[in-house]
Protein backbone atom coordinates (compact mmCIF):
# COMPACT_ATOMS: atom_id res chain seq x y z
CA UNK A 1 0.00 0.00 0.00
CA UNK A 2 1.57 3.30 -1.03
CA UNK A 3 1.64 6.40 1.18
CA UNK A 4 -1.42 8.01 -0.42
CA UNK A 5 -3.48 4.85 -0.02
CA UNK A 6 -2.34 4.45 3.59
CA UNK A 7 -3.48 8.00 4.39
CA UNK A 8 -6.84 7.40 2.73
CA UNK A 9 -7.25 4.22 4.75
CA UNK A 10 -6.36 6.01 8.00
CA UNK A 11 -9.00 8.67 7.30
CA UNK A 12 -11.57 5.94 6.63
CA UNK A 13 -10.73 4.20 9.93
CA UNK A 14 -11.17 7.42 11.90
CA UNK A 15 -14.49 8.07 10.16
CA UNK A 16 -15.70 4.58 11.01
CA UNK A 17 -14.87 5.19 14.67
CA UNK A 18 -17.64 7.77 14.84
CA UNK A 19 -20.18 5.02 14.27
CA UNK A 20 -18.59 2.45 16.54
CA UNK A 21 -18.34 2.99 20.28
CA UNK A 22 -18.69 -0.53 21.70
CA UNK A 23 -17.05 -3.76 20.65
CA UNK A 24 -15.10 -2.41 17.68
CA UNK A 25 -12.02 -3.80 16.01
CA UNK A 26 -9.96 -3.17 12.88
CA UNK A 27 -6.47 -4.14 11.80
CA UNK A 28 -3.30 -2.97 13.52
CA UNK A 29 -3.76 0.65 12.43
CA UNK A 30 -6.35 1.03 15.22
CA UNK A 31 -6.48 -0.15 18.81
CA UNK A 32 -9.03 -2.87 19.47
CA UNK A 33 -11.82 -1.32 21.54
CA UNK A 34 -14.20 -3.24 23.76
CA UNK A 35 -16.07 -0.96 26.15
CA UNK A 36 -18.52 -3.42 27.69
CA UNK A 37 -17.45 -3.56 31.35
CA UNK A 38 -19.00 -0.79 33.45
CA UNK A 39 -16.75 0.43 36.25
CA UNK A 40 -18.86 3.42 37.29
CA UNK A 41 -22.58 3.84 36.74
CA UNK A 42 -24.16 6.88 38.35
CA UNK A 43 -27.82 7.07 37.35
CA UNK A 44 -28.79 9.54 40.12
CA UNK A 45 -31.85 7.50 41.07
CA UNK A 46 -31.85 8.38 44.79
CA UNK A 47 -33.12 11.86 45.67
CA UNK A 48 -31.08 14.07 47.97
CA UNK A 49 -27.32 14.54 48.11
CA UNK A 50 -25.17 12.88 45.44
CA UNK A 51 -23.68 9.48 46.29
CA UNK A 52 -21.00 10.24 48.89
CA UNK A 53 -19.07 7.09 48.02
CA UNK A 54 -18.37 8.56 44.57
CA UNK A 55 -18.65 12.36 44.77
CA UNK A 56 -16.85 14.89 46.93
CA UNK A 57 -16.85 18.70 46.64
CA UNK A 58 -14.49 21.57 46.16
CA UNK A 59 -15.63 24.36 48.49
CA UNK A 60 -14.91 28.09 48.27
CA UNK A 61 -13.30 30.29 45.66
CA UNK A 62 -9.96 28.55 45.25
CA UNK A 63 -6.84 30.49 44.40
CA UNK A 64 -7.63 33.45 42.13
CA UNK A 65 -11.10 32.13 41.39
CA UNK A 66 -9.84 28.55 40.85
CA UNK A 67 -7.04 29.94 38.69
CA UNK A 68 -9.44 31.50 36.19
CA UNK A 69 -10.77 34.62 37.98
CA UNK A 70 -14.15 32.90 38.37
CA UNK A 71 -16.79 34.73 40.41
CA UNK A 72 -18.71 31.96 42.17
CA UNK A 73 -18.36 30.45 45.63
CA UNK A 74 -18.66 26.66 45.41
CA UNK A 75 -20.79 25.01 48.10
CA UNK A 76 -22.29 21.62 48.92
CA UNK A 77 -25.70 23.12 49.80
CA UNK A 78 -28.85 21.62 48.36
CA UNK A 79 -29.52 25.02 46.79
CA UNK A 80 -26.50 24.40 44.55
CA UNK A 81 -26.32 20.63 44.19
CA UNK A 82 -28.99 17.97 44.62
CA UNK A 83 -30.47 14.87 43.03
CA UNK A 84 -34.13 15.04 42.03
CA UNK A 85 -36.27 12.76 39.88
CA UNK A 86 -33.33 10.82 38.48
CA UNK A 87 -31.20 13.84 37.62
CA UNK A 88 -28.23 15.57 39.24
CA UNK A 89 -28.83 19.33 39.37
CA UNK A 90 -25.86 21.70 39.65
CA UNK A 91 -27.27 25.21 40.02
CA UNK A 92 -25.56 28.58 39.80
CA UNK A 93 -27.34 31.36 41.71
CA UNK A 94 -26.87 35.10 41.92
CA UNK A 95 -26.69 35.81 45.65
CA UNK A 96 -24.36 37.32 48.20
CA UNK A 97 -22.50 34.46 49.92
CA UNK A 98 -19.19 34.50 51.82
CA UNK A 99 -18.02 37.59 49.97
CA UNK A 100 -19.01 36.34 46.51
CA UNK A 101 -21.89 37.46 44.32
CA UNK A 102 -22.68 33.99 42.96
CA UNK A 103 -22.83 30.41 44.24
CA UNK A 104 -22.59 27.07 42.48
CA UNK A 105 -21.08 23.60 42.93
CA UNK A 106 -18.09 21.57 41.80
CA UNK A 107 -18.17 17.78 42.26
CA UNK A 108 -15.19 15.47 41.90
CA UNK A 109 -14.31 11.80 42.37
CA UNK A 110 -10.81 12.47 43.72
CA UNK A 111 -9.69 9.70 46.12
CA UNK A 112 -13.02 7.92 45.48
CA UNK A 113 -12.90 6.84 41.84
CA UNK A 114 -10.12 7.00 39.28
CA UNK A 115 -9.29 5.04 36.15
CA UNK A 116 -6.70 4.79 33.42
CA UNK A 117 -8.13 4.40 29.91
CA UNK A 118 -11.65 3.47 28.85
CA UNK A 119 -14.80 5.32 27.88
CA UNK A 120 -16.01 8.19 30.10
CA UNK A 121 -19.39 9.69 29.26
CA UNK A 122 -22.20 11.79 30.70
CA UNK A 123 -25.62 12.74 29.38
CA UNK A 124 -26.16 16.42 30.18
CA UNK A 125 -28.45 19.31 29.39
CA UNK A 126 -26.40 22.49 29.54
CA UNK A 127 -27.37 25.92 30.88
CA UNK A 128 -26.95 29.12 28.87
CA UNK A 129 -26.14 32.82 29.15
CA UNK A 130 -23.22 35.23 29.09
CA UNK A 131 -20.67 34.24 31.75
CA UNK A 132 -22.04 30.70 32.30
CA UNK A 133 -19.33 28.02 32.12
CA UNK A 134 -20.25 24.34 32.67
CA UNK A 135 -17.63 21.60 32.36
CA UNK A 136 -17.25 17.81 32.50
CA UNK A 137 -13.55 17.02 32.79
CA UNK A 138 -10.72 14.99 34.33
CA UNK A 139 -7.45 15.54 36.18
CA UNK A 140 -4.47 13.27 36.75
CA UNK A 141 -4.89 11.49 40.08
CA UNK A 142 -1.31 12.38 41.05
CA UNK A 143 -2.06 16.12 41.02
CA UNK A 144 -1.22 16.60 44.73
CA UNK A 145 2.35 15.46 44.09
CA UNK A 146 2.56 16.58 40.47
CA UNK A 147 0.93 20.03 40.23
CA UNK A 148 -1.07 21.18 37.22
CA UNK A 149 -0.42 21.14 34.34
CA UNK A 150 2.12 18.36 34.78
CA UNK A 151 -0.55 16.03 36.12
CA UNK A 152 -2.58 16.46 32.94
CA UNK A 153 -6.17 17.54 32.25
CA UNK A 154 -8.76 16.22 29.82
CA UNK A 155 -11.72 18.50 29.16
CA UNK A 156 -14.42 16.18 27.85
CA UNK A 157 -16.81 19.11 27.54
CA UNK A 158 -16.59 22.79 28.32
CA UNK A 159 -18.81 25.47 26.89
CA UNK A 160 -19.46 29.19 26.86
CA UNK A 161 -23.08 29.84 27.79
CA UNK A 162 -23.21 32.83 25.46
CA UNK A 163 -22.47 30.52 22.52
CA UNK A 164 -24.94 27.66 23.07
CA UNK A 165 -24.24 25.78 19.83
CA UNK A 166 -20.48 25.25 20.33
CA UNK A 167 -18.48 23.20 22.82
CA UNK A 168 -14.78 22.56 23.22
CA UNK A 169 -12.80 19.39 23.94
CA UNK A 170 -9.19 19.80 25.08
CA UNK A 171 -6.13 18.30 26.70
CA UNK A 172 -3.71 20.22 28.89
CA UNK A 173 -0.22 19.14 29.89
CA UNK A 174 3.29 20.44 30.39
CA UNK A 175 3.99 22.85 27.54
CA UNK A 176 0.40 22.95 26.26
CA UNK A 177 -1.84 24.30 29.00
CA UNK A 178 -4.35 27.12 29.48
CA UNK A 179 -4.44 29.22 26.30
CA UNK A 180 -2.04 26.79 24.63
CA UNK A 181 -4.16 23.69 25.25
CA UNK A 182 -4.70 21.28 22.37
CA UNK A 183 -8.38 21.89 21.60
CA UNK A 184 -11.09 21.51 19.00
CA UNK A 185 -14.61 22.92 18.84
CA UNK A 186 -17.75 21.03 17.91
CA UNK A 187 -20.77 22.89 16.52
CA UNK A 188 -24.26 21.50 16.97
CA UNK A 189 -26.10 22.10 13.71
CA UNK A 190 -29.63 23.52 13.83
CA UNK A 191 -29.91 23.10 17.60
CA UNK A 192 -28.59 24.33 20.95
CA UNK A 193 -27.01 22.45 23.83
CA UNK A 194 -29.37 24.10 26.33
CA UNK A 195 -32.57 22.78 24.72
CA UNK A 196 -32.05 19.04 25.23
CA UNK A 197 -29.74 16.32 26.53
CA UNK A 198 -26.57 15.26 24.73
CA UNK A 199 -23.94 12.63 25.48
CA UNK A 200 -20.42 13.97 25.92
CA UNK A 201 -17.65 11.39 26.02
CA UNK A 202 -14.10 10.34 25.40
CA UNK A 203 -12.58 7.01 24.47
CA UNK A 204 -9.07 6.90 25.87
CA UNK A 205 -6.33 4.39 25.13
CA UNK A 206 -2.53 4.44 25.47
CA UNK A 207 -1.93 6.36 22.23
CA UNK A 208 -5.01 8.53 21.76
CA UNK A 209 -7.96 10.37 23.26
CA UNK A 210 -11.06 10.39 21.04
CA UNK A 211 -13.73 13.06 21.67
CA UNK A 212 -17.42 12.41 21.03
CA UNK A 213 -20.71 14.28 21.06
CA UNK A 214 -23.54 11.78 20.94
CA UNK A 215 -22.36 9.29 18.28
CA UNK A 216 -20.06 11.71 16.47
CA UNK A 217 -16.29 11.43 16.77
CA UNK A 218 -15.12 15.00 16.20
CA UNK A 219 -11.51 14.92 17.37
CA UNK A 220 -8.64 12.54 18.02
CA UNK A 221 -5.56 13.68 19.95
CA UNK A 222 -2.39 11.56 19.92
CA UNK A 223 1.12 12.01 21.35
CA UNK A 224 2.17 13.48 17.99
CA UNK A 225 -0.42 16.28 18.39
CA UNK A 226 0.80 17.69 21.72
CA UNK A 227 3.65 20.17 22.05
CA UNK A 228 5.11 18.67 25.21
CA UNK A 229 5.15 15.46 27.21
CA UNK A 230 2.23 13.03 26.77
CA UNK A 231 0.97 12.54 30.34
CA UNK A 232 -2.21 10.56 29.63
CA UNK A 233 -0.88 7.19 30.75
CA UNK A 234 -2.06 7.03 34.37
CA UNK A 235 -5.34 7.14 36.33
CA UNK A 236 -7.49 10.29 36.19
CA UNK A 237 -10.48 11.33 38.31
CA UNK A 238 -13.67 13.08 37.17
CA UNK A 239 -14.98 16.60 37.83
CA UNK A 240 -18.27 18.30 36.99
CA UNK A 241 -18.89 21.95 37.75
CA UNK A 242 -20.79 25.05 36.76
CA UNK A 243 -18.66 28.17 36.95
CA UNK A 244 -19.77 31.79 36.69
CA UNK A 245 -17.45 34.28 35.01
CA UNK A 246 -13.74 33.88 34.53
CA UNK A 247 -11.25 34.40 31.76
CA UNK A 248 -12.80 31.77 29.50
CA UNK A 249 -16.30 33.23 29.34
CA UNK A 250 -16.21 36.74 30.80
CA UNK A 251 -18.60 38.05 33.42
CA UNK A 252 -22.39 37.77 33.35
CA UNK A 253 -24.26 40.79 32.03
CA UNK A 254 -27.72 42.27 32.47
CA UNK A 255 -29.19 39.70 30.09
CA UNK A 256 -27.86 36.67 32.00
CA UNK A 257 -30.75 34.90 33.70
CA UNK A 258 -30.29 33.24 37.10
CA UNK A 259 -30.55 30.61 38.39
CA UNK A 260 -28.93 28.43 35.75
CA UNK A 261 -28.80 24.65 36.11
CA UNK A 262 -26.59 21.97 34.59
CA UNK A 263 -28.80 18.83 34.49
CA UNK A 264 -26.94 15.50 34.48
CA UNK A 265 -28.88 12.38 33.57
CA UNK A 266 -26.05 9.92 34.14
CA UNK A 267 -22.30 9.42 34.33
CA UNK A 268 -20.89 6.11 33.10
CA UNK A 269 -17.37 4.79 32.82
CA UNK A 270 -16.37 1.67 30.94
CA UNK A 271 -13.14 -0.25 31.11
CA UNK A 272 -11.15 -0.82 27.96
CA UNK A 273 -10.55 -4.54 28.42
CA UNK A 274 -7.60 -4.44 26.02
CA UNK A 275 -5.70 -1.48 27.55
CA UNK A 276 -4.69 -1.84 31.20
Amino acid sequence: MNRENKEQFRILVVALLSFCTVGCATDDTQRVVNFTELTLQEEFDVDGAPNASVWGYDIGTGENGWGNQELQYYTDRTENVTVQNGKLLITARQESFEGSSYTSARLLTKDLFEQRYGRFEARIRLPYGQGIWPAFWMLGADIDDNPWPAAGEIDIMEYRGQNPTVLIGSVHGPGYSAGNAISKEYTLENDRFDTGFHIFGIEWAPEYVNFYVDDVLYNQITPEDVTGEWVFDKPFFILMNLAVGGTFVGSPNAETVFPQTMIVDYVRVYKNTNAN
